[in-house]
């Protein structure tokens, strides 16, 4: 990693947001073990019968989603892990020049040209980059694990930590015992993979329900725990799928023994990710009294 690049990048950073989460030392940044994903924002859904892409779409302009970010800081959220599309890294530029203070681990935006999307994320200001999941999976399991090499060089020329995301916890083992050269993982609870390869419907276009299967948790997690790098967990309500069938006032139990698994699972110094849908209700408001709980 270039140092010099790297403290560069980060001096030009927002101020850190007073958290009221623990937190942990990420490349040398405070981030909360919770931070907040964006697939909601992009319309990427896996509960259709409880809301669909349209709607998220529709309920998701630019002007919504900084009210959202600016509702993160508020509850004490120091970090996202945004997708790196020119939508949002577009409203993030708004946001920032509202005087937002969130911190950004950007996953790669596989339409646009790495060398490219690289630049066009670094002027947000990012801690961090990581390899696109799905695009990991594919090239694994092509035998172009090659590819995925010469990826993560670039975002290591790049001069900040460099994240490997995946559906497949042998994929996380894999790169460790292969020497990646990684600096982080962000590992999907749910191995999407394992039962016909599916691609991510934000990739391929696709209409159709994934569906998640709870056995795969225990392997992931032994996965993390079996790397000393960061990771950052995701996928950890299974796309929102826990709560098919439940009553509201069932929600907030749920959600907090849910943090419980996680974070008894995950190690110290890992982190988890969560998306939010506000129209309805708020779930980050809901989210974070669960946090509160768990974490302390």
């Amino acid at each position: 990693m270039n140092n010099n690049k790297l403290q560069s990048l980060q001096s030009e950073m927002p101020s850190t947001i007073p958290s009221t989460f623990p937190s942990i030392d990420f490349f040398g940044t405070q981030v909360t073990r919770m931070i907040i994903g964006d697939n909601p924002f992009n319309g990427h859904v896996y509960i259709p019968e409880i809301y669909s892409k349209e709607e998220a779409l529709d309920y998701y302009k630019a002007e919504t989603i900084i009210k959202t970010m600016f509702k993160m800081e508020q509850l004490g959220f120091s970090a996202m892990l945004p997708l790196g599309d020119p939508f949002i890294l577009r409203v993030i530029r708004q946001y920032q020049n509202e005087g937002g203070k969130l911190n950004w681990i950007f996953q790669a935006y596989p339409a646009i040209s790495l060398p490219v999307n690289i630049r066009m994320m670094n002027e947000c200001k990012p801690l961090a980059i990581y390899h696109q999941g799905t695009t990991t999976d594919g090239l694994c399991e092509a035998g172009k694990t090659d590819i995925i090499r010469e990826n993560l060089k670039y975002l290591k020329d790049n001069g900040l930590p460099v994240g490997l995301g995946t559906h497949v916890p042998e994929t996380v083992l894999r790169s460790e015992y292969e020497n990646w050269g990684v600096d982080f993982y962000v590992t999907c609870l749910h191995n999407t993979r394992k039962r016909g390869g599916q691609e991510s419907s934000f990739i391929t276009g696709k209409k159709k329900h994934t569906k998640f299967f709870m056995e795969d948790r225990a392997e992931m997690f032994s996965a993390i725990r079996q790397v000393s790098k960061p990771c950052i967990a995701f996928k950890i309500f299974a796309g929102g799928q826990i709560f098919y069938g439940k009553a509201p006032e069932e929600i907030p139990a749920l959600i907090e023994s849910t943090f419980r698994e996680v974070y008894s699972n995950i190690k110290p110094a890992d982190i988890a990710a969560v998306g939010v849908f506000q129209k309805n209700k708020d779930e980050l408001q809901e989210i974070s009294a669960a946090l509160r709980k768990v974490l302390h």
